[in-house]
């Protein structure tokens, strides 16, 4: 699969990008020796998280980075009692909140095949005519699809 004659030969690149991306902060903690942030920023943690985040929707990143940003920036430095106290309830308290709508939706909208309101992030389609085209070198589809050869 991920052979030169596979399907996805270009994922193999990613072992050298994850290779190399601490370089980058390595030189800037060293070109930068008071900015003692710089020596926070650890890329494996960061690729790692990444692969970790559900398939989602860009609009779901956004929100995260919003409330992310507002509860661990603004919060933690203007109400540090607050934060420490509060924090891990309002976190669990979303994800709960997440869980209860998730099952109230199924019940009352999706069992009725109401699927909700319709607009483009609703969608699961890319919007592509090509896409449901097989990509495998030598197979022919019917319907405009374009045939790879090696």
């Amino acid at each position: 699969m991920f052979a030169r004659l596979g399907v996805y030969p270009e994922m193999n690149w990613f072992f050298l990008a994850g290779f190399l991306a601490p370089v980058p902060v390595w030189f800037l903690s060293r070109k930068f020796p008071n900015q003692k942030w710089i020596r926070l920023i650890h890329m494996p943690i960061i690729i790692k998280a990444t692969g970790n985040m559900p398939p989602a929707r860009a609009v779901h990143f956004v929100m995260w980075g919003i409330v992310g940003v507002f509860f661990n920036f603004y919060v933690y430095n203007g109400y540090r009692q607050w934060w420490a106290k509060h924090t891990y309830i309002l976190s669990a308290a979303l994800d709960a909140g997440v869980a209860f709508m998730g099952i109230i939706i199924f019940f009352t909208l999706q069992s009725k095949d109401i699927l909700g309101v319709g607009w483009w992030g609703l969608e699961a389609e890319d919007h592509c005519p090509l896409a449901s085209c097989p990509r495998a070198p030598r197979v022919v589809a019917e319907g405009g699809c374009p045939s790879f050869e090696e």
